[in-house]
């Protein structure tokens, strides 16, 4: 059955590209410079911080060392924390690479390629293959959502996850009960990957089952009772390694969540304090995905689609699927209105789940105009516009110069880490670090990598605990805090003496003989 319905699934793929051929031919070329901005140069300007750093070694100490691990990434509230999803999901490929970051860092931008694929797709089965085309090139172009693809962290995958979800949501409107089982696994890594407003996919879940419900043609979509619990169970496996660090740890993270939710103020009814400010950030944070640098288009194009959307309610609204994206825009934005965790903070990437959806809620607006001539025209107004201040920025981003006075990237970071294994011709070494204003993380990663890479469980003669009269200093700027860098620098004047320094872009190492007699 499988593979019969995979056949007539190409037959009519095939039927569907030989007739629009033109089409597909501009969207495989949306695709492939998609992907090419996502991964040129990565392994020169992939940025490899704190979190990076931090995310590298435990992967690293589970693949050379068998440390298993049940949490994952911080979720930046204090005492909560994700699941180990992410690490499962790019460790085999810090394996296949070696530890080289640039293979998760591939991987992930491909993962945003996917997504950009079924926003083509969800958009072709909203409002027609125009409508699919401008979210594919939204998708693909917007610069925001390229530098998103390029960041080595746990919310890059909600691009896919998002749409992923909608496809299940949509599956179930075709008749096809079994997708509530990936509606239940999707919301659980939805929260395993997203950061707050991922909860909101919650309510709209729950008022989708209700608007099945109040239609007869569609009630039968609702869940069976064996369907019911296996989603269930499909959710509740992506907490299972939370829960059972939780139980291994006496309810550490349990508390920390009673404490965010309630005595912490997380969430609560000060609508219209925040109403205003929360109003002003949601209209920047979305259409800077279109506009990145232009704000007069943004406000242009913003009260432009406003008549469009109201001429065209009735006849958007009569469409279901249309219906359903625009709950999951509008709710979170909704709910965020009451959300105070985090110390009163929300930050765009919360949003990284919701990006695509808005994406395609754009572009049925932009595309509903009414008459066929006029739409082209403002489409293709539109398309020109966003391309032009779009891809100034992306150009400038993928050439970025690793050399600059104050680039800190891969490149510059593996350069600085090369000469010091150079420099020191094979003798001891101790390295200290500074980085504003956290742990250097990044640099204990890389230097282990490398080491390893180079000369195996040797690492090159690099001293992780006992002093040696070798030592490298390597910090990178600093121009918040030059007083702290600074005060870094004076305390180690008096652990060594500077022999030899270079720059690499916003890197500078020093090569140093430790004093006689001093107690680091």
């Amino acid at each position: 059955m499988i593979e019969k319905t995979a056949r007539g699934w190409q037959k009519s793929l095939g039927k569907e590209i030989s007739r629009n051929k033109l089409l597909y031919f501009l969207l495989f070329l949306v695709l492939a410079l998609g992907f090419f901005f996502r991964v040129y140069r990565t392994d020169e300007i992939l940025g490899f911080y704190y979190d990076q750093g931090r995310d590298g070694l435990v992967i690293w100490d589970f693949l050379h060392k068998g440390k298993l691990f049940l949490i994952g990434p911080t979720t930046g509230i204090e005492g909560i924390f994700r699941g180990p999803w992410y690490y499962w999901l790019i460790a085999p490929f810090y394996f296949f690479g070696g530890g080289d970051p640039v293979w998760p860092a591939v991987f992930l931008a491909f993962t945003t390629i996917v997504a950009t694929i079924l926003a083509y797709y969800f958009g072709t089965l909203i409002s027609g293959r125009l409508t699919g085309f401008v979210a594919a090139v939204i998708s693909a172009f917007s610069f925001f959502f390229i530098v998103g693809a390029r960041w080595l962290s746990n919310p890059t995958p909600m691009f896919l996850i998002s749409m992923l979800f909608v496809c299940s949501l949509f599956l179930i409107m075709t008749g096809k009960r079994w997708a509530w089982i990936a509606v239940g696994f999707f919301l659980g890594m939805a929260m395993q990957f997203g950061s707050a407003a991922e909860i909101f996919y919650f309510p709209v879940v729950l008022g989708f089952a209700v608007w099945l419900a109040s239609r007869s043609g569609q009630r039968r979509n609702l869940p069976s009772l064996r369907v019911l619990v296996v989603a269930l169970a499909a959710f509740v496996v992506a907490f299972l390694p939370q829960i059972v660090f939780d139980l291994k740890h006496d309810g550490v993270l349990s508390v920390a969540i009673k404490k965010f939710l309630f005595s912490g103020e997380s969430f609560k009814l000060s609508f219209w304090e925040i109403v205003k400010v929360r109003s002003l950030f949601y209209f920047t944070t979305f259409s800077a995905k279109l506009f990145p640098t232009n704000s007069e288009l943004r406000e242009i194009f913003g009260w432009f689609l406003i008549p469009i959307f109201l001429i065209n309610i009735k006849s958007l609204f009569r469409n279901s699927r249309f219906v359903l994206v625009l709950a999951l825009l509008v709710t979170p934005m909704v709910g965020m209105f009451f959300f105070q965790g985090n110390y009163k903070n929300v930050y765009d990437y919360y949003f990284t789940g919701y990006y695509l959806i808005f994406v395609l809620v754009f572009s049925v607006i932009l595309t509903s105009f009414g008459k066929r001539e006029i739409t082209k025209l403002l489409v293709g107004l539109f398309l020109v516009f966003f391309l032009f201040d779009n891809l100034s920025m992306v150009k400038k981003l993928i050439y970025t110069d690793v050399n600059r006075e104050t680039s800190i990237v891969l490149g510059s970071q593996l350069q600085a880490i090369t000469w010091v294994f150079n420099n020191s011709r094979g003798e001891l070494f101790n390295v200290d670090v500074y980085v504003p204003p956290v742990i250097p993380w990044a640099y204990d990663y890389l230097f282990l990598w490398q080491a390893n890479r180079r000369c195996g469980q040797n690492l090159c003669q690099m001293q992780m605990v006992e002093q040696a009269p070798l030592l490298y200093t390597l910090y990178e700027i600093d121009p918040p805090h030059p007083e702290r860098l600074e005060a870094w620098l004076e305390r180690q004047r008096g652990i060594g003496k500077v022999e030899d320094r270079i720059k690499f872009g916003g890197i500078t190492v020093e090569r140093r003989t430790r004093l006689v007699n001093v107690q680091e």
